[in-house]
């Protein structure tokens, strides 16, 4: 049996990720700040075949308060075999530019409480184990339109890159998740086209990728295709381009 823990279980990729899970029978420890919609989904994991699921109410910017969580989710499931950080937000770029106030702190919630959660994590982990990170494709390049959140998840996607390489020698593997468009409640006011994904279908990929021991996964894959187009762009092209 996986002991599977998820960290933001409430967001649509975490809990479409955590339904994957389920019907394998894995058991679950859920992390949120809604503990009413973390209980409803457990109740959900259950009926779908999920071997125990344990819930625990964390506000992630309270970063005092991450090492009670993860004692409570060792002490719960002896033990851990999957590490979901799942969290985040999509701040206000305008409003990011106009307060640093905010800006910091969705920088802090989508980048600074991540790193914190993977570093307390990581040494708990033993051979065989994976910690698994969502970030983002907007971490391989800054764009005018959300550069506050790229930059946030590039200092994610930099720092698990130097984990990845310190926790290999354990046995314990990193992977990076780089999601493209996704619809979701959190992007419900975007316009949808053909590149946009399904949670269910980005939840999949998660899994595959874990089960494959794989270093990064752009999900959908096409995704690695269109950011290695992106980031070649010389600079005084990119400049005058809108994205």
């Amino acid at each position: 049996m996986q002991r599977v823990v998820i960290i933001g279980a409430t967001s649509a990729i975490a809990e479409a990720t955590a339904r994957q899970f389920a019907s394998r029978g894995a058991g679950m420890f859920l992390v949120g700040r809604d503990l009413e919609r973390l209980d409803a989904i457990a109740a959900d994991l259950r009926v779908r075949g999920a071997h125990g699921v344990t819930t625990h109410r964390l506000d992630i910017n309270d970063i005092a308060a991450h090492a009670a969580m993860i004692e409570a989710a060792w002490s719960a499931m002896g033990g851990v075999d999957v590490a979901l950080i799942a969290h985040g937000t999509l701040p206000n770029q305008a409003r990011c530019e106009q307060s640093v106030e905010y800006a910091m702190q969705e920088f802090a919630t989508n980048g600074t409480s991540t790193i914190a959660l993977a570093t307390a994590i990581a040494p708990r982990l033993s051979d065989g184990a994976t910690l698994a990170v969502i970030s983002s494709v907007a971490g391989d390049r800054g764009r005018a339109s959300n550069y506050l959140y790229g930059s946030a998840k590039a200092a994610v996607t930099a720092f698990l890159s130097g984990m990845r390489q310190s926790l290999s020698p354990r046995g314990v593997n990193v992977l990076t998740i780089k999601p493209g468009f996704v619809d979701t409640p959190m992007t419900r006011e975007f316009k949808k086209g053909a590149l946009w994904a399904k949670p269910d279908q980005v939840a999949r990929g998660i899994v595959a990728a874990i089960d494959k021991r794989r270093a990064v996964a752009y999900l959908p894959w096409f995704w690695a295709g269109i950011m290695l187009v992106i980031t070649h762009i010389p600079e005084f092209v990119f400049r005058r381009i809108k994205l």
